[in-house]
């Protein structure tokens, strides 16, 4: 005896209408139309700025928006030239990285302590740190900038790294705050019972368990500082000293701008950190949503 086989368009006719089975349902359909046009949103602007890197002054001025008629890879190479980009990377690199190092070694000491001491003062001053949080960089740029002068630190790239490790530690702190309380108390407790100083029981068994919450951070804080403008270009005037980002003002002059050097200078300073956000940008959204929902 022969079976007839219903075809698979007559099932899903006969099984309900298609928006509302499966992985087809309505709200998935939209969900997907959001954020593609949400992506496209961000995307759009920067495929044209790349696209614009390659023009030359003459047709920037002509049509922003219609394609280059040829890749002219020569705005990239006065770019580079013009912002010294080896050097200026370098200046950006060490920025980064001892900025990054000062900010997590402190932010995780000042999260865990906070974490763990259960006092109105302990309350106070983590509460006085998330308010910071909503002091746009502004409004303390003035003031900053006064008592660096008297410090003697302006034009300083230690000095750089001084400030954005002030400036940028109240966010990771928050961070740390949540994902400690992940961490069982008895842990330490055990480490100092068996001798352990508190310090050894920080850096020995607690710090190391921070490791999730201590990329994400690193990560965070790279971007960041990597990417900064506003913050370079108040504390240094030493051409010397430039950030990648900063080198591409050589660009503004005062009767013109060469917005298409600006882009290709822009594309090329921002290619490692669109790497490394690429690479581990799981480990940022894991690290954020812990901190957050714990803290």
């Amino acid at each position: 005896m022969s079976v007839v086989k219903t075809p698979n368009w007559r099932r899903l006719f006969e099984s309900g209408p298609l928006f509302l089975k499966g992985s087809f349902t309505a709200s998935r359909i939209g969900s997907f139309l959001f954020l593609s046009f949400t992506g496209l949103l961000v995307l759009f602007p920067l495929l044209m700025a790349l696209l614009n890197s390659f023009k030359t002054t003459a047709e920037m001025n002509q049509a922003v928006m219609a394609l280059p008629r040829t890749f002219n890879f020569n705005n990239y190479v006065t770019a580079f030239q013009s912002m010294r980009f080896l050097h200026s990377a370098l200046n950006t690199f060490v920025i980064t990285v001892c900025s990054t190092f000062g900010i997590v070694l402190f932010s995780s000491m000042a999260g865990y302590k906070l974490s763990r001491t259960k006092t109105v003062l302990s309350n106070v001053i983590f509460f006085l740190i998330i308010s910071s949080m909503m002091i746009p960089f502004s409004v303390i740029m003035i003031p900053l900038v006064k008592v660096s002068a008297q410090l003697h630190i302006l034009n300083k790239i230690w000095g750089v790294i001084l400030v954005y490790i002030g400036v940028g530690i109240n966010m990771p702190i928050f961070l740390y705050h949540g994902f400690v309380k992940t961490i069982p108390q008895e842990v330490e407790e055990a480490a100092l019972i068996d001798g352990a100083s508190y310090w050894q029981s920080f850096r020995k068994i607690i710090f190391p368990m921070l490791q999730p919450i201590n990329i994400t951070v690193a990560l965070l804080q790279i971007i960041w500082i990597w990417n900064d403008f506003m913050l370079p270009l108040v504390f240094i005037s030493n051409q010397n000293n430039y950030t990648l980002i900063l080198s591409t003002q050589s660009f503004y002059t005062l009767y013109s701008t060469s917005w298409e050097l600006i882009l290709a200078g822009n594309f090329m300073a921002v290619i490692p950190v669109i790497v490394v956000y690429l690479i581990f940008q799981k480990n940022i959204q894991e690290g954020i949503a812990t901190g957050a929902l714990k803290g």
